[in-house]
């Protein structure tokens, strides 16, 4: 068994889980709260008449729900994921979409997309990632723009953290995934040929305690009101190098150059 079908095998197993620790109040405010504050400098992400939008590793369709509630149904969504009951649960829930199987570590595409969204996908796939950003990247039309959030660190002891979390939560597969050091990332970001339009570090201890419930469960606590304040607390600090050492993770937005040029030279 390869490392993707392992990932396959394992994130199957859990995905019940996975889906209902994400359905708590207090996760999902903080997850408007996020995006919302991330997304609000980039009103003009979506503009132009019915522009298309592609989810690889799409799960339950989060990315679309994302950009749905911050732009509304302005948009044409295209989504695939490697595991076939999430397809055919995002399927019944955007009956409208077109959602299908398929490995983000084969997939093809023209430059058909204004905009792709990845959000948590690449640790999955962390030895394969640089060629699976620049696929992603050949699939954005030029200009066209990447949004990814992804596990990251910028110290050794957070670095730490993490590893031992995935060894000890049966949620996570330490074989198979890994989070990134920063500077490694936007190397992979560089190497795929796009252009870094913004970047956040918001994993900071609102994100710790609600954003992925399953990795500190013994910190879910506290209710809306505390989510509320540890934002309006954080979100200033969102993209300072302060939030960059400490956070853990990061939100990025990119673009593919305008001329397909400065992709042409990377890859």
């Amino acid at each position: 068994m390869n490392d993707v079908e392992r990932q396959r095998v394992h994130f199957e197993a859990v995905s019940d889980a996975y889906f209902h620790a994400r359905q708590r109040e207090t996760h999902l405010l903080l997850k408007r709260l996020l995006w919302d504050h991330a997304l609000r400098p980039h009103g003009g992400l979506l503009a132009g008449p019915r522009p298309r939008v592609l989810e690889p590793m799409c799960g339950y369709g989060e990315g679309r729900r994302i950009l749905e509630a911050r732009y509304g149904p302005v948009f044409a969504y295209t989504g695939f994921d490697y595991s076939a009951p999430l397809v055919a649960r995002a399927q019944e829930r955007y009956p409208d979409a077109e959602i299908f199987h398929g490995d983000v570590t084969t997939f093809e595409s023209a430059p058909a997309f204004d905009v792709v969204i990845l959000i948590g996908g690449l640790h999955h796939v962390y030895a394969r990632a640089a060629d699976v950003l620049r696929r992603l990247a050949g699939a954005l039309r030029p200009g066209g723009h990447l949004v990814n959030l992804e596990p990251t660190h910028d110290n050794p002891l957070f670095r730490r953290v993490r590893e031992r979390v995935y060894r000890r939560n049966a949620l996570f597969d330490d074989q198979t995934e890994r989070g990134f050091a920063l500077p490694e990332l936007n190397a992979l970001f560089r190497g795929a040929g796009l252009e870094r339009v913004d970047q956040l570090y918001p994993g900071l201890l609102a994100y710790v305690l609600y954003y992925n419930p399953d990795a500190f469960p013994a910190l879910d606590r506290g209710g809306p009101g505390l989510v509320r304040a540890l934002f309006r607390m954080e979100a200033p600090l969102y993209r300072t190098a302060l939030a960059r050492r400490l956070s853990f993770a990061t939100l990025t937005v990119l673009r593919r150059p305008a001329s397909a040029a400065g992709l042409a030279s990377a890859g």
